[in-house]
């Protein structure tokens, strides 16, 4: 039986937790995850882990925060003036919202705090400074 290589085109079943035991994502009732060894589609502690593997092969992984979503920034977080948010937007601490950098790509902001004046915005990954538990099975080689 082969293993999965660089360049295989794989599908996997995955349950992600939190070292707490939390689960954070899940392939459960839904078609398998496809992706192609390699690619960078997947996080790399994750993918390192699943080449090698053959079909049919289950495995439960610890991927580090450097090997997921990185370390938390600091500077990913601002403070800023509650008027800078339409008012037509309910906030709340959880909150996900849509921002622009200064070259106009999106990025996804996640509202940690509030305060009557202020609203603090994280442009962290929800995972960023993280360690990540997968229990996979690889399911197909394509």
């Amino acid at each position: 039986m082969s293993e999965a290589k660089n360049g295989d085109t794989v599908r996997v079943h995955y349950t992600g937790t939190l070292t707490d035991g939390s689960q954070f994502d899940t392939s459960a009732g839904r078609e398998p995850l496809e992706f192609t060894i390699g690619s960078g589609q997947i996080i790399p502690g994750l993918e390192k882990e699943i080449e090698g593997m053959k079909v049919g092969d289950k495995s439960t992984v610890t991927v580090p925060a450097a090997e997921a979503y990185g370390p938390h920034q600091p500077e990913g977080v601002q403070e800023v003036p509650r008027s800078n948010i339409p008012t037509n937007i309910n906030l709340a601490v959880g909150t996900q919202l849509q921002g622009m950098t200064p070259d106009g790509r999106q990025m996804n902001l996640t509202v940690t705090g509030l305060t009557d004046e202020t609203v603090t915005l994280d442009a962290n990954h929800p995972l960023a400074g993280k360690d990540l538990v997968f229990d996979v099975e690889l399911v197909e080689i394509v």
